[in-house]
């Protein structure tokens, strides 16, 4: 599961550096966020539902985005920030999509894995074996590509099938890959099938996923105070789910569309 991670905005993330002062913030700033189902991001669906961001005078509208075209939103300027991993930002610059990270969400303690057939013994058994992972910028492409460097290979050492992670866990239990990259709850869906497969590495073996905010330099520019209301924001809701954990479990519950259900809270991984 991923642990959740209070962290100190730096005044140079956000554009605060020199003796100016910042320009004023309009009365709920407007701001489209980019985001994901995962569990990591619940803090922010949480500070919408609550009301959080609008008494920090933020007007924010979330937006579910897969993670693989989440910089098409920010180039289009349909977003203007996104919460994902700390490799897809360095990839969405290297493409022509500035970005600029400014808080860390939380990191992953095995709540991202490599799962596996049961007659692969270990990583080095995958070379000319299929694999079921993301597209490449996302996640679980990332940590294929560490884990099989990690262990004397590389992507070109197997035939890789492009599935999201929902997909690749369910063809790995279906026995149509030979591995597969994903995270959870869909990794719990092999471990609730021993007979069809395994999970042979996750983040607790290579700790390398990382998840961060960011907005483009430019609204960060234009709206220094918003950018920091929007940290604010974030770690507000982490503290309500401390002291109010079932209100808290039960507004994001509600944004998800999932009401009542244990999926979409900080319990376990979505």
């Amino acid at each position: 599961m991923r642990t959740l991670l209070r962290a100190t905005v730096l005044a140079a993330l956000v554009g605060l550096a020199g003796p100016a002062p910042a320009p004023a913030i309009a009365q709920e700033t407007k701001v489209a966020i980019g985001i994901s189902g995962w569990t990591g991001f619940a803090p922010l669906t949480l500070a919408n539902a609550a009301g959080i961001f609008k008494k920090n005078g933020l007007d924010v509208s979330i937006k579910k985005i897969p993670q693989k075209d989440r910089h098409l939103a920010i180039a289009s300027g349909d977003i203007q920030c996104a919460a994902t991993t700390v490799e897809t930002w360095i990839s969405w610059n290297a493409n022509g999509v500035a970005t600029k990270q400014i808080f860390q969400l939380d990191k992953s303690y095995g709540a991202d894995g490599m799962a596996v057939r049961n007659d692969i013994a270990s990583i080095k058994d995958l070379k000319g074996k299929t694999v079921a992972a993301w597209a490449p910028g996302t996640a679980p492409y990332f940590m294929l590509a560490w884990i099989l460097k990690k262990n004397g290979l590389t992507l070109k050492d197997v035939t890789i099938v492009s599935l999201d992670p929902q997909g690749a866990a369910q063809s790995c239990v279906a026995g149509q890959n030979d591995a597969a990259m994903t995270y959870e709850p869909y990794l719990s869906t092999v471990r609730a099938a021993p007979d069809k497969g395994k999970i042979i590495a996750t983040t607790l073996d290579y700790p390398m996923v990382m998840d961060t905010f960011g907005c483009t330099p430019k609204f960060i520019a234009d709206n220094q105070k918003a950018a920091q209301a929007l940290a604010d924001s974030y770690f507000e809701a982490l503290e309500m789910i401390g002291k109010e954990q079932a209100k808290a479990y039960e507004k994001i519950a509600t944004s998800c569309y999932q009401k009542g259900r244990s999926a979409c809270s900080l319990g376990t991984a979505a």
